[in-house]
Order: structure tokens, then C-alpha cells, then sequence
């Protein structure tokens, strides 16, 4: 028996999923609690969150917790594997964009622009000190950790809950998953249609691999008469131009395959293909504006074999 709970955390509905009995299916209603913590830890919308703490303290040696030393190392790795393109030093950027708030209080409204130092630091510049575990961030540089704390986040509860029987979490499409079910058959997993709402463009049966997507159609707004949205092309220090409604990555584990889907989105449909095809053991599917369908060589190789 597979036993689910719904409920809604950094931003985004969540999605939490045991094979098991009634009775050990009560340690569902622990996940809700596990996300609350994690989001004093990373969100960038609760002023004493630990993360905020440490943006205000840039320039001197700020000690933190494991869970925000593990998903900063995390974020630098990306950053430099995508040669920049995956940045958490986006923050003035996303503010200046207008996603200044959480999203639920995103309203139409104007942004008073201020101006970015001119001598802008890099990631290079932050100071990891593992003897007294503190990080210390050049002055005027801000961290935005969004999609990889919530990638972390999905694999943390993921992890706990295995330790019960065969789970899934799905935390704002950043879906972890610890193996198959107890009969040995894959997850079902639907690839949302961003065009029709309530609806899938597939369905994948997942067993071991994990999957993220990543979008422009649900974190978006009006802003002096243009959309944006939360996908920060750090060469342009804006909203990413890309053509590319939604990218669906399946890869070994859910922080790489969140990587990776936002890394396509950004480079667009035929960058973003290319390098994904050059990844092992990633497979994709790529949504374009127009409505088309863009599947990886591999992708259907992962579809869900009841289709």
C-alpha cells in the first residue's frame, strides 16, 4: 500500500510518498516538520532564516550549520561545473528582476532599481574554513540557494523515510526516489503539460534514477509590462532568454538532474539538447514555446511501460 501526503513549503507544493502500512505510513506527517526546519535554514523570505544571517554578514567569518555548509558546497560545485552558468550569486539580480518576496505575495508592482557595485565579486572569492566551519562571503555578495536547497531537501527526506520502506518526495517537481517498490516495479512519475494544467505529456516508471523540471511558466510575473521569471542567466545578469518552456532531466540523483534541467533551460532548446546528450546517464525531455516535444536519444527508454 502506498500511503501519500500533500502540503506546501518553499514556495511549492510538496509531495511525499511511502510503500507500507497505515501505521508505519504515520511518519508522513513528520516531513512537513522537516521541510519547516530546513526552511529557517535556507529561505531567503524569513529574515532570521540562517542563510540571511549569513548574506548580512559578508566580509567576516560566519559559522554555520551542517545542512547550509553541505548545500553551499553543493551550489559552488555547480557553479563551477557549468562554468558560471549555474549561479547561487544571483540574489540582487532576482531582486532587481522584481522577485523580491515570496512568490505568493509576488504582485504587479515596479522595483526601485539600485545599482550593482562595479567591481561585483565572484564566487571565487568565498572562504570555505572546514577546521572552524565557517563561511565567509566577499562584501556585497548575496546567495540565493533556491533550487538546490529544495533539490537537498527532496533527497533528505527521501533518505529518512527509506529507512521505514520504499519512498518518494517530490518537492516542487524535484523528485527523489530510493529504489524501486517491494514487488520490484518502477514509480509511476507524470511529465506535466505546462500548456494544459491537470495534465501530463508522459509518464515515466522510475526505479532507481531520479527526475527534476524546471520552467518558466510557474515562477513568473509581470513586471513594467514584460513577464519574467526566476531563471537568472548570470551572463546576462537577467531573466534567462531562452526558448524553452520546461526541461524534464532523469539522472542518478535528484540534485544533479535539478542541475541539469535548469542548466538546458538556460542554454535553450538546441544548446540545452547538445549538452544534455553529452551527460552520462542523464536523459531529458525539453518542452519548447511553441508546444513541441524534444526528447533526449534515451528518453523513451524511460517511459513508463503500461503506456
Amino acid at each position: 500500500m502506498i500511503s501519500k501526503l500533500e502540503f506546501h513549503a518553499m514556495g511549492s507544493g510538496m509531495l511525499a510518498a511511502l510503500e507500507g502500512t497505515p501505521q508505519e505510513a504515520g511518519i508522513l506527517q513528520q516531513v512537513p516538520v522537516w521541510f519547516a526546519e530546513w526552511e529557517q535554514i535556507f529561505s531567503r523570505f524569513i529574515p532570521d532564516s540562517e542563510l540571511n544571517r549569513l548574506n548580512r554578514n559578508n566580509g567576516k567569518p560566519f559559522p554555520v550549520s551542517s545542512p547550509l555548509w553541505e548545500v553551499l558546497g553543493l551550489s559552488l560545485e555547480n557553479a563551477r561545473n557549468s562554468e558560471g552558468l549555474i549561479s547561487p550569486a544571483v540574489l540582487d539580480q532576482l531582486e532587481l528582476a522584481g522577485y523580491d518576496r515570496s512568490f505568493e505575495q509576488i504582485q504587479h508592482h515596479a522595483v526601485e532599481k539600485y545599482l550593482i557595485p562595479a567591481d561585483e565579486p565572484c564566487l571565487d572569492e568565498v572562504v570555505l574554513d572546514e577546521t572552524t566551519h565557517t563561511v565567509t562571503l566577499p562584501r556585497h555578495l548575496r546567495l540565493d540557494l533556491g533550487g538546490v536547497a529544495k533539490g537537498w531537501a527532496a533527497q533528505q527526506a527521501m533518505l529518512r523515510l527509506s529507512a521505514v520502506h520504499p519512498a518518494m518526495v517530490d518537492a516542487g517537481g524535484d523528485i527523489a526516489i530510493s529504489g524501486p517498490l517491494a514487488n520490484g516495479d518502477a514509480w509511476p512519475v507524470g511529465v506535466r503539460d505546462p500548456f494544459h494544467p491537470g495534465n501530463n505529456v508522459a509518464y515515466l516508471g522510475l526505479k532507481r534514477s531520479c527526475v527534476a523540471t524546471s520552467g518558466t511558466d510557474y515562477h513568473r510575473w509581470m513586471l513594467n509590462g514584460s513577464w519574467q521569471h526566476h531563471l537568472i542567466d548570470p551572463r546576462t545578469g537577467s531573466p534567462a532568454d531562452t526558448d524553452l518552456i520546461t526541461a524534464t532531466v532523469i539522472a542518478p540523483d535528484v540534485m544533479a538532474a535539478e542541475m541539469a534541467a535548469k542548466m538546458v533551460l538556460i542554454l535553450g532548446s538546441k544548446n540545452g539538447k547538445e549538452w544534455l546528450e553529452q551527460q552520462p546517464g542523464e536523459e531529458g525531455l525539453l518542452i519548447h514555446e511553441d508546444g513541441t516535444l524534444i526528447p533526449s536519444r534515451g528518453w523513451k527508454e524511460q517511459l513508463w511501460s503500461n503506456q
